[in-house]
C-alpha cells in the first residue's frame, strides 16, 4: 500500500474545532495534553512517597477525587496515541523511522526533539497550559493570555524556521 497525501489542513482545522466543541459539550472541559503527564507523574510521587506527593502544593492538586489515573486527560492522550496509530496504519504511513534531513544524524535529530519536548514541557509547566490548552480551549474561551500565547507561538515558529529549514535540507 502507498502512502495517501497528508489530509488538507482546513479541514483537518475544521475537524479539530469540531472535536473541541464536542469536547466542552460532553466532558465540560476543553481539549488539553499537559495535564495527563502532570496528573501521571503525581501518581508516580505519590506511589513512591504518598505523604511528600500530598505536601507538595503542584502535585497535591492532581491527588483529589478518583485519583490521578482516573483524570480524564490520561483517556484522551490514550485516544491520541490510538488515534494516530490507526490514521497511520489507514494512510500507509506506519513505519519505524526516524524523520531526519539529509545533514542531520540520528542521534542529533533525537537530541534535538528531545530538547525541543523539553523546553515545551517547562513552557507548559510556566505558562500553566500546553499548546491544545492555551491554543485551542483558551483561545476558544477568548482569554488574553492565551491569544498572547499564541502571537508569541508564532512569532518564534517564524523566526526559528529558518534555522530549521537547513538541518532538513
Amino acid at each position: 500500500m502507498s502512502a495517501r497525501r497528508y489530509a488538507d489542513p482546513y479541514v483537518a482545522g475544521t475537524a479539530l474545532g469540531l472535536v473541541l466543541l464536542a469536547s466542552f459539550v460532553i466532558a465540560g472541559r476543553g481539549l488539553g495534553a499537559s495535564g495527563a503527564f502532570a496528573s501521571s507523574a503525581a501518581g508516580v510521587v505519590a506511589a513512591a512517597s504518598p505523604a511528600r506527593a500530598a505536601a507538595s502544593p503542584y502535585f497535591g492538586r492532581y491527588l483529589g477525587g478518583d485519583g490521578p489515573w482516573s483524570d480524564w486527560l490520561l483517556f484522551e492522550i490514550a485516544g491520541v496515541v490510538i488515534g494516530g496509530f490507526l490514521s497511520a496504519l489507514a494512510a500507509g504511513r506506519l513505519r519505524a523511522a526516524i524523520e531526519r534531513g539529509p545533514n542531520l544524524g540520528r542521534g542529533s535529530r533525537l537530541a534535538i526533539a528531545f530538547g525541543g519536548g523539553s523546553v515545551m514541557g517547562i513552557g507548559a509547566v510556566l505558562a500553566r497550559g500546553c499548546t491544545s490548552g492555551l491554543a485551542l480551549t483558551g483561545g476558544a474561551l477568548l482569554s488574553v493570555g492565551s491569544w498572547l500565547f499564541m502571537a508569541a507561538a508564532f512569532a518564534g515558529a517564524y523566526l526559528f524556521a529558518p534555522m530549521v529549514r537547513r538541518a532538513w535540507r
